[in-house]
């Protein structure tokens, strides 16, 4: 009876420790399943979170590279631009700056030409009256001309350096009235003068009649104006 319960004691425990052990093993196995699948699901959240930041790397890439292609491609087109803009401004105000020089020069030279005029004929008009006053010297230093032919070479110079002085002082006085270019002829009690305006007023020609009547103690009706 003793030997039957002891064995009974032994059965229950052994009955007890395969219990145990196959709880134990259940316990393990379940734990190392949990742990895989748990390694496993993070393996799987990390790949995809991996996945993730390389496609947001790739876009942002993509998008950087293309705003950077777009701000280049915008860069060079409005250097372009810019470089054209700059072109045709520079070619405008070159052609406009050519075109004011051109017609500066034209000015200039037509300008000079009119002022030429009046310096020319000045000098041919006092060249003229040298020529007389030499011709009349010859008389005078000449041992074959008569006394009165001295005497009428004295009064010729003597009149034409009298005419000269007369016209400097009218073309002086004349220039005094704000006509610059003024040049005066005489032709015996004719006398002629020239004004450089495109026009003249019927006060600026009393004046200018005045002064010559005075000076050149010229008759009114001999005093011929023309303008230039």
């Amino acid at each position: 009876m003793k030997l039957f319960k002891k064995n009974q004691i032994i059965i229950y425990v052994i009955v007890l420790m395969l219990m145990t052990a196959g709880y134990l093993n259940y316990t393990t196995n379940t734990e190392k399943q949990n742990t895989v699948e748990t390694s496993m699901q993070m393996e799987a959240s990390d790949d995809m979170q991996l996945a993730d930041i390389g496609d947001a790397t790739l876009v942002n890439s993509n998008d950087v590279t293309t705003e950077s292609e777009n701000n280049t491609m915008n860069s060079t087109d409005n250097t372009t631009n810019t470089s054209t803009n700059n072109s045709m401004t520079n070619e405008t105000t070159n052609t406009t700056n050519n075109e004011i020089a051109m017609q500066n020069e034209t000015a200039e030279t037509s300008s000079s030409n009119y002022n030429d005029y009046f310096v020319k004929s000045k000098l041919e008009r006092d060249t003229m009256y040298s020529q007389m006053i030499e011709t009349y010297e010859k008389v005078l230093n000449s041992t074959n001309s008569l006394e009165t032919q001295r005497q009428s070479a004295t009064q010729e110079i003597q009149k034409i350096n009298d005419t000269k002085n007369s016209i400097m002082i009218c073309e002086n006085l004349i220039r005094t009235k704000g006509f610059e270019n003024n040049i005066i002829f005489v032709n015996g009690d004719s006398v002629s003068i020239i004004i450089g305006v495109a026009e003249i007023k019927p006060e600026e020609i009393a004046q200018i009649q005045n002064i010559i009547s005075r000076e050149m103690k010229a008759e009114i009706e001999n005093i011929h104006i023309a303008t230039k």
